[in-house]
């Protein structure tokens, strides 16, 4: 019986973004939802998509990736309070990767904070209704501080040939940003951030498109510069995600994961965060050790189905985790995966099983993920 793949019926509830007429005349096959908006998923095909990636540059609309804008005195305050990231020592210009965390040290979210200036962040989040946590914060301590969402959307440009289109477009300085470090540059008049950063482990950048206005000659102008660099419309690709460890927020991890749990107690000061919502629970999470973390996992067999839902982990019968994100790695001749696995068999080289639509496969915990 043949499986009938469902459409996305779309409507002016799944916001369209300033690239969406380039990403259409590009091609696109398939789209996801993200923060109420449309985000690319395919558009030759993964296995053909995650090859260009990994050798020429393409172009991703990923202004799904909304921003939460604090402005105002208390706004340094306000995102310390978010996180368990100690802060202090952060100047503007730099970008860090932040856990969001709830009361009870839960993840709420995994963005990228964005220092535009003392008074004036930036956080540009994964896909949760961020934006309202935030509010109520700021409103119920009484903070001097706005909080709203700005006309801003990013347009990543990633691939090794990513610096050299960079260049032609916005000037051979573009070179010189460090990894998680932005510069101001300008396009038609509009000063813009970019930074060195991307959903990808093959180098590239962000562009902050600050005016839907300026999307799509932006969008035409990156093209035009990079023809001969084999440039093409591109998206967030799951082969290259797994087998470089980025997690998803939603997938991967839920506001019933803690840091620790999901391998980020590195981005958690704890003791010296003072003010963060979560510090507490968080204090006791790194003195007793989780007991649960994400690890890789190599899947044996020919290439497993599409991972919806959790897949659960065995090992001598009895359940040991849960399989979130997994697909057929070309480079690599082997199914990759995410998975949350218990502290009994999380060390490299155990043996699990783990059960798929297709039938139970036997699976392999890996020391390191593969890029």
């Amino acid at each position: 019986m043949a499986v009938i793949q469902p459409n996305i019926s779309l409507s002016r509830r799944l916001r369209r973004t300033p690239f969406s007429d380039g990403v259409e005349a590009a091609g696109v096959k398939g789209y996801t939802v993200y923060n109420h908006m449309l985000l690319p998923t395919v558009f030759e095909s993964v296995e053909a998509d995650y090859h260009h990636l990994k050798r020429h540059v393409q172009v991703w609309d990923v202004a799904c990736e909304r921003q939460v804008e604090l402005r105002g005195p208390d706004a340094g305050r306000l995102m310390q309070m978010l996180t368990p990231r100690d802060l202090r020592g952060m100047m503007p210009g730099q970008c860090y990767y932040v856990p969001i965390v709830d009361e009870t040290g839960g993840m709420l979210n995994d963005p990228v904070a964005v220092k535009l200036a003392e008074d004036r962040w930036w956080i540009s989040i994964a896909d949760s209704d961020l934006l309202y946590w935030v509010k109520g914060i700021a409103n119920g301590w009484r903070l001097d501080v706005l909080v709203d969402e700005p006309d801003v959307s990013p347009l990543a440009i990633q691939g090794p040939k990513a610096e050299d289109l960079m260049a032609r477009v916005f000037g051979e300085t573009v070179r010189a940003i460090r990894f998680f470090r932005f510069g101001v540059y300008q396009f038609e008049g509009r000063d813009l951030v970019v930074a060195r950063s991307g959903y990808s482990k093959q180098g590239g950048f962000e562009i902050y498109v600050e005016g839907s206005d300026i999307g799509m000659p932006l969008w035409h102008r990156l093209f035009e510069a990079g023809a001969d660099l084999e440039v093409r419309a591109g998206c967030p690709n799951l082969i290259e995600r797994i087998e470089s460890g980025l997690l998803s927020y939603g997938n991967d991890m839920t506001d019933d994961n803690t840091p620790h749990e999901c391998g980020l107690g590195r981005f958690c000061n704890t003791h010296t965060a003072i003010g963060c919502i979560g510090r507490d629970a968080l204090l006791r999470v790194a003195k007793e050790g989780p007991v649960q973390q994400i690890r890789p996992i190599a899947i044996a067999g020919d290439a497993v189905p599409p991972c919806d839902r959790f897949w659960p982990l065995y090992a001598n019968g009895r359940r040991v985790g849960r399989v979130s994100s997994a697909t057929w790695s070309p480079d690599h001749a082997t199914n990759v995966a995410i998975g949350m696995v218990k502290m009994t068999q999380w060390d490299a080289g155990s043996r699990v099983e783990v059960e798929t639509p297709d039938g139970m496969r036997d699976a392999t915990v890996h020391e390191n993920f593969w890029n």
